[in-house]
């Protein structure tokens, strides 16, 4: 039944990316290229991402604020090295630095999947591998998505950037989408059938990556000639934008950094808020939620059941707005992905255990479940002249971040402190999932539109530049997450989820008061 199960899925799978290509046939090719090998990086990263800040403690016995504080150090050197990446990929190229990147974090993985204790000797290694890691990260990531907005600089593809961008951040949560399933059945299946410990067993999730960023430099390599056309786009001879670059005066150049730059301030408190995913909401999915679900809802813990939901989805998007091909393949993926589900629909009775790390896939999920409502939505207020600008819907992506937090504070309201070792309530998980639900709401209003605005807006001679000020913003809010986890141990949850809800309302705030400056340049 199992064999079957996955074999049902992987077919449905094949179904949907047939029928994501020719709906969105107006997208460049290069476009699926990039994004998948991007989907085999992001699944290791996440993968690795997943069980960290658990490992930390359960390995080396670090405490919350410890943990904490190298959890965000390397969240920080993550998301501020494309900085530097980008800084030498506008002078040597983006193909270059993309694939020095993958080889240097490729080496990262492998030294950190190496089981080597609890010791003085394991933390410096642990060190080096972050290091790694995050510095090829900084040379890959940033580089990638930079090229990926060179596949819009032909007038033919220019309409179609929101929506290219979007469907590009879709395609790499679906890597986020499987890692945390990755990561708990790795470990399971590393204590019962090969007798490790638990704490050695974080080894295996963290050897995961390796092997996923090997997919992905196969999938770059092999997929070459659908983008071959933006490699080394950054130098002069070649560049199509040259003419705009001239065009630019240095007023105009100063305007758009300027313009770039506030917005990087408002985004430095959104990512404070988001990545709580893997600190303090999955401290909280450990400590205070259900560790059983039951029933229909236990589905929600089973990656399977939730692609087959996505996919109903996106085939009953697809029966209104396609036809011929892409309209049969959405009925099929209905018909087929509601009987899975009704075929492996468990009882009512029937229960399972719900590991913290696995509430991570929600953001995932949401985030590819909700991306075609995004497109056909802002798609529907483009057509009418009413779709509102990148800098519009960043604002509007802070206060969507409030709300999830003020829903937190709320339902958080008579629990205990966190100044305690162990799991002490059983609050529904139906909280932390709504919770990822909105937090996702707010992602889509806000990353994906943000990264779309810098490719268009940055000067063209800074761009790659610009692109790593983003991760730059990035990496800042990434190392303020700390704050809420040095809260941890010893403030009452809704002051905790409190703070988080009030820093995202003064940012919105913010961002609305300078919003017709914003606008001039969207």
């Amino acid at each position: 039944m199992e064999i079957l199960s996955i074999g049902w899925i992987a077919a449905l799978f094949i179904v949907w990316g047939c029928f994501l290509y020719y709906s969105y046939k107006g997208q460049p090719l290069g476009l699926w290229v990039l994004a998948l090998a991007n989907t085999g990086e992001r699944f290791g990263y996440y993968t690795m991402l997943a069980v960290f800040a658990l490992f930390l403690g359960e390995n080396f016995g670090f405490e919350a604020g410890t943990a904490a504080e190298i959890y965000t150090w390397f969240l920080t050197a993550v998301y501020f090295l494309p900085l530097f990446g980008g800084m030498l990929a506008d002078k040597f190229g983006y193909n270059k630095m993309v694939i020095i990147g993958i080889i240097i974090m490729f080496l990262g993985y492998l030294l950190l999947s190496l089981p080597l204790g609890g010791d003085a000797t394991a933390i410096a290694a642990m060190g080096a591998a972050l290091l790694l890691v995050s510095a090829g990260t900084g040379l890959f990531k940033g580089n990638l998505q930079v090229m990926v907005g060179d596949l819009y600089n032909s007038p033919e593809y220019a309409g179609a950037r929101d929506g290219g961008f979007s469907l590009f951040y879709m395609a790499i949560n679906v890597g986020a989408l499987f890692a945390p399933t990755a990561a708990t059945e790795i470990m399971d299946w590393a204590q019962e059938s090969l007798g490790y410990s638990h704490a050695d067993s974080y080894h295996f999730a963290f050897a995961i990556a390796c092997v996923s960023v090997v997919a992905s430099i196969l999938i770059y390599f092999l997929g070459r000639p659908a983008y071959k056309h933006v490699i080394g786009a950054t130098k002069k001879k070649d560049n199509a934008a040259t003419a705009q670059v001239e065009e630019l005066s240095p007023a105009e150049t100063k305007e758009r950094i300027i313009c770039l730059l506030l917005v990087f301030a408002v985004v430095i408190f959104f990512w404070m808020a988001f990545h709580q995913n893997g600190l303090t909401l999955t401290w909280f999915a450990d400590e205070f939620t259900a560790r059983e679900s039951f029933g229909i809802e236990s589905m929600l813990f089973d990656v399977r059941d939730l692609l087959a939901a996505i996919f109903i989805i996106y085939g009953l998007f697809g029966i209104f707005q396609q036809k011929g091909l892409c309209k049969n393949l959405a009925i099929l993926m209905i018909i087929a992905s509601a009987a899975y589900l009704v075929c492996y629909a468990p009882a009512a009775t029937d229960k399972i255990d719900v590991k913290a790390p696995i509430f991570q896939h929600f953001n995932a999920c949401f985030v590819v479940m909700l991306t075609p409502v995004s497109i056909a939505l802002f798609g529907k207020l483009a057509s009418m002249g009413k779709e509102p600008k990148a800098p519009v819907k960043i604002g509007l992506g802070m206060l969507v971040a409030a709300a999830a937090y003020l829903l937190m504070a709320v339902f958080c309201i008579g629990l205990p402190a966190t100044d305690h070792p162990n799991h002490v309530a059983d609050v529904t998980p139906n909280l932390l999932i709504n919770t990822y639900l909105i937090l996702t709401f707010a992602e889509l209003l806000l990353s994906p539109i943000g990264i779309s605005f810098v490719s268009k807006v940055a000067p063209p001679k800074y761009k790659g530049a610009m692109m790593g000020c983003w991760f730059v913003a990035t990496a800042l809010g990434n190392k303020l997450v700390s704050i809420p986890g040095q809260m941890w141990d010893g403030f009452s949850l809704p002051v905790v989820w409190g703070t988080l809800m009030v820093i995202c309302l003064v940012a919105a705030a913010f961002i609305f008061s300078i919003i017709k400056k914003l606008n001039k340049v969207a």
